[in-house]
């Protein structure tokens, strides 16, 4: 796999955007994005099975797995790093196919019927950079709680952001540099040798 593309993007997001996006591409986003950790994925969850809507809309949205630390120094949010995806995998499919939600930013592989129904979905799965929740939160410029406040640090916070540098770690494809950037590497340092 080659190095990808640096590309702008902002939300929300339409299918075809999506779709023009390759596994390892570079992309910086604006506009506004949400947060969910595995508490409000559940609550969602909860709502979807007992045929109940939503306290917000997912529609072409993004959710970003975090927890923000509170704001200091007078900035929108505290550190906020990206928690480890695959801690909403047993909600994810059922979110896709439900809500209309196009992107998921978090760390870390997800599983395959996570993978499956980003195909299905036409989804993308963004990697943020782990242990970087200072840097991050320079991307924010404004935050407030959307919902589900009782769970403190993860309740739904609707984050703008500016430039938030992330990598596109599964494609609409289902191409995954959790998968194809290990072998690729080994591959390049096998000729080497």
């Amino acid at each position: 796999m080659t190095a990808g593309k640096i590309i702008k993007i902002s939300t929300p997001f339409t299918k075809e955007m999506l779709a023009s996006l390759q596994a390892g591409d570079i992309v910086l986003l604006s506009g506004p994005i949400l947060t969910a950790r595995d508490a409000a994925h559940k609550r969602f969850i909860d709502l979807i099975d007992r045929g109940e809507p939503l306290p917000l809309s997912l529609e072409g949205q993004a959710l970003y797995y975090t927890g923000p630390t509170p704001p200091v120094n007078g900035r929108p949010a505290g550190s906020a790093g990206p928690t480890t995806s695959s801690r909403m995998d047993c909600y994810t499919p059922k979110l896709l196919r439900k809500t209309g939600l196009c992107a998921m930013i978090g760390k870390g592989d997800r599983s395959v019927e996570v993978i499956e129904a980003i195909k299905e979905c036409g989804c993308v799965y963004f990697a943020a950079i782990g242990g970087a929740g200072a840097l991050i939160s320079s991307y924010i410029k404004s935050s407030k709680t959307v919902c589900y406040e009782d769970l403190g640090p993860e309740a739904v916070y609707k984050f703008e952001v500016e430039s938030m540098r992330l990598i596109v770690a599964i494609d609409t494809q289902g191409n995954n540099l959790y998968r194809s950037g290990p072998r690729d590497y080994l591959e390049r340092v096998n000729g080497f040798l």
